[in-house]
């Protein structure tokens, strides 16, 4: 007499990132999101005298903001557009109680947005260095801490979001913050942003791109940024426990 048991659990959270990951990839809204407007914001600031990104090729300052735009993207954008929908159709609710977990289930999640990005830096960066980009190389470990950092946070933000709104009201809001966010220090750097420079270093948005520009343009540690951006993953996550809705 057979009988069947369920996976490890390592194995069922990596299939469950590999479901996710592959979701994301052909989903033709997300991709748009992830790589074509990100490209295009690249090639746009690169050739073009508009905003006022500083000193220096522009190129140095737009491949940064560029890349805080894919974390965004892929982070907030994608995943409270999937999550409150998933959670709309009842997929949450009926993963969580399979073997999976409600853990595996964010595990999973917070796995396939780091492979989603790991893309979206290939194709981003690749473009970017055609365009005459030349990161700090001592940068490179402080920028790939910063983009996790920020996922985490985005991620947290994104999952607040999917899980206290409708699923409509989820596609609506997600879109308009990522539009309002490109002019919150995300391509832009925030001592040029005015008046509101001040307020946009300590959003999420201000201080993953800040940090970025700080550590690929100066090859420096942006550990001011990294708090902020821990802070709001650790005030979101927390509210995300207790506000959290599994069914729609």
């Amino acid at each position: 007499m057979s009988s069947t048991r369920a996976a490890a659990p390592r194995q069922r959270v990596l299939s469950q990132a590999r479901f996710e990951t592959s979701t994301l990839l052909r989903n033709g809204e997300q991709l748009l999101v992830a790589i074509i407007l990100p490209a295009m914001a690249l090639v746009g600031l690169t050739m073009s005298s508009f905003p006022d990104l500083g000193p220096g090729q522009r190129i140095d300052t737009a491949a940064p903001g560029v890349l805080a735009l894919a974390v965004v993207s892929t982070a907030f954008t994608g995943q409270a557009i999937s999550t409150g929908f998933d959670r709309r159709y009842g997929v949450l609710r009926y993963l969580g109680v399979t073997p999976l977990g409600r853990t595996g289930l964010l595990l999973g999640k917070a796995m396939a947005v780091l492979s989603v990005l790991a893309i979206q830096v290939v194709i981003l960066g690749g473009l970017a260095l055609i365009l005459g980009w030349r990161p700090a190389p001592p940068g490179i470990p402080a920028a790939l801490v910063t983009m996790v950092v920020g996922s985490a946070a985005f991620v947290a933000l994104a999952l607040l979001l999917a899980g206290t709104m409708r699923a409509e009201a989820v596609l609506a809001v997600a879109n308009l913050i990522w539009v309002v966010l490109l002019g919150l220090g995300l391509l832009t750097p925030t001592d040029r942003l005015g008046a509101i420079g001040p307020l946009a270093a300590f959003l999420p948005s201000g201080a993953l791109g800040d940090a970025l520009r700080i550590a690929l343009i100066h090859g420096g540690f942006p550990w001011v940024q990294l708090i902020v951006l821990a802070l709001w993953a650790l005030v979101a996550g927390s509210l995300v426990r207790g506000l959290f809705r599994w069914t729609p």
